[in-house]
């Protein structure tokens, strides 16, 4: 451990810092759609830059199929591609970019990680207004439809809880420059 004073601060900041409100909207065997509301303490503009220039800095390692965040990128215009680069001159289009407004709203078409497996479809519209104190109101909705034989409500949860940790992360990076924990040592 390079500077235990780091991670205990960054511990303390985690632990005190409130976390994503998020909610299964609504859920069956055809789909779901998740809704996940935060206040960042920084403008509109700040939390876009962050949160699209700055994907690889926030998105948790763990969560890419490459093991390092740093190969994810967003090109934020139509038809712009939430991408990860992979060895071997590989590649994973995770979302495409349909609609965009800087500092106000990124909407975005497919699935994240096994969901892109999958038969389905999805929207994840992130919204950033004006919050409270000067900060920002990010609301995002993630919907999503398709067949599973098991149903996918049985992915509701699991989704949810992945977005949740994602979207504290970036809360986290725009207001202390921390995106959470150390990642995991790679094996």
């Amino acid at each position: 451990m390079k500077n235990p004073s780091a991670v205990f601060a960054v511990i303390v900041i985690l632990c005190g810092a409130p976390s994503v409100f998020g909610e299964v909207a609504d859920a069956s065997a055809g789909g779901f759609t998740l809704k996940q509301t935060l206040q960042i303490r920084s403008t509109p503009q700040e939390v876009y830059r962050r949160l699209v220039h700055n994907v690889g800095d926030w998105w948790s390692s763990a969560h890419t199929f490459s093991g390092d965040s740093r190969n994810l990128s967003i090109d934020d215009k139509p038809m712009g591609c939430f991408c990860e680069k992979l060895p071997h001159n590989g590649g994973v289009r995770h979302m495409e970019v349909i609609s965009v407004a800087p500092g106000a709203r990124l909407r975005m078409a497919g699935g994240l990680g096994p969901l892109q497996a999958m038969a389905t479809a999805g929207v994840m519209d992130i919204v950033l207004s004006p919050g409270t104190d000067g900060g920002t109101k990010l609301e995002l909705t993630y919907a999503i439809s398709g067949y599973l034989p098991k149903g996918l409500d049985t992915l509701a949860g699991i989704v949810d809880k992945v977005l949740n940790e994602q979207f504290n992360r970036l809360k986290q990076y725009v207001e202390h420059g921390v995106a959470g924990l150390p990642e995991p040592a790679a094996k």
